[in-house]
């Protein structure tokens, strides 16, 4: 099983930090995170990854220390303009944030930090549902019926 492991950070201080992880041609899981340090997402892979299992990251010096906690750890430069290296690549995770970046820009505009998460489960869910052989929209109405009603 392969794991593609990435974080969007930019310099920009208004910008909330996201971290994600997609199974090749399986489930994705995104999350909006304080920061993008070691402290902060390893917990995130830990609860996600098994271990032993083929992780592939970019060169984010975090995912440094994957090794040395039981994970196969394969990377892509792509500071160095490297994107594949034989199965080595991380372009199933990020596709999938060029399509919420795209979903966003081109229906919402702008999203505040504050609901950032939402949005981001609404995208995962899209994901994690596309092949289902029920459409989208009965699969949502089922998960809805099991919750308990505000009371």
């Amino acid at each position: 099983m392969g794991v593609h492991l990435r974080t969007r950070i930019r310099q920009d201080s208004h910008k909330t930090p996201v971290f994600g992880m997609a199974q090749r041609q399986g489930r994705v899981v995104a999350k909006t995170v304080p920061n993008a340090k070691r402290a902060t997402l390893m917990p995130h892979v830990r609860s996600k990854v098994l271990p032993e299992s083929i992780v592939y990251t970019d060169e984010f010096t975090v995912y440094d220390r994957l090794s040395r906690e039981g994970y196969r750890r394969s990377r892509v430069h792509h500071a160095e303009k490297v994107y594949v290296a034989g199965d080595v690549h991380t372009n199933t995770i990020d596709g999938f944030w060029s399509l919420v970046k795209r979903g966003i820009g081109g229906v919402y505009h702008s999203v505040s930090s504050k609901h950032l998460q939402s949005y981001l489960d609404e995208y995962s869910f899209r994901c994690n549902h596309r092949k289902d052989e029920q459409p989208m929209f009965v699969t949502m109405l089922s998960r809805v019926s099991i919750v308990d009603p505000i009371g």
